[in-house]
C-alpha cells in the first residue's frame, strides 16, 4: 500500500511541473507576441511603407528633392544612413511614418 500511494505522489508532482512547464511557455509566447507587460517596454521604430533604390549619382540631398522631404523627415525614417557612404542598389525609405 505504501508503495502504491509513493506512486501516486510521484505522478502527481510529474503532472505538476509539466503543467507549470507548460504554462511558463504560453507566458513566454504571449509576452513575444503582445510585447513585454502590454507593451509597456517595447519600443517603436518608423515604418516605411516606399522604398527607393539608390542609382548611380544620387545623394540624400538629391533622393529628399525628388520626392519633396524635408531633411528632418528624410533622417527620421532612415535613422541609420550614413549620406556619405551611399551605394548603388541602397534602399532608401521615401514614404511612412516617424
Amino acid at each position: 500500500m505504501a508503495k502504491n500511494n509513493s506512486n501516486n505522489k510521484i505522478a502527481m508532482l510529474t503532472n505538476f511541473v509539466l503543467i507549470v512547464a507548460a504554462l511558463l511557455i504560453v507566458a513566454m509566447v504571449e509576452s513575444r507576441e503582445i510585447g513585454f507587460i502590454k507593451g509597456i517596454n517595447k519600443k517603436s521604430g518608423p515604418q516605411c511603407t516606399n522604398v527607393y533604390g539608390v542609382a548611380s549619382g544620387d545623394t540624400c540631398f538629391a533622393v529628399q528633392q525628388a520626392f519633396n522631404l524635408t531633411t528632418a523627415f528624410f533622417d527620421s525614417i532612415n535613422p541609420n544612413l550614413v549620406c556619405d557612404s551611399l551605394f548603388v542598389g541602397q534602399w532608401l525609405c521615401v514614404a511612412g511614418k516617424a
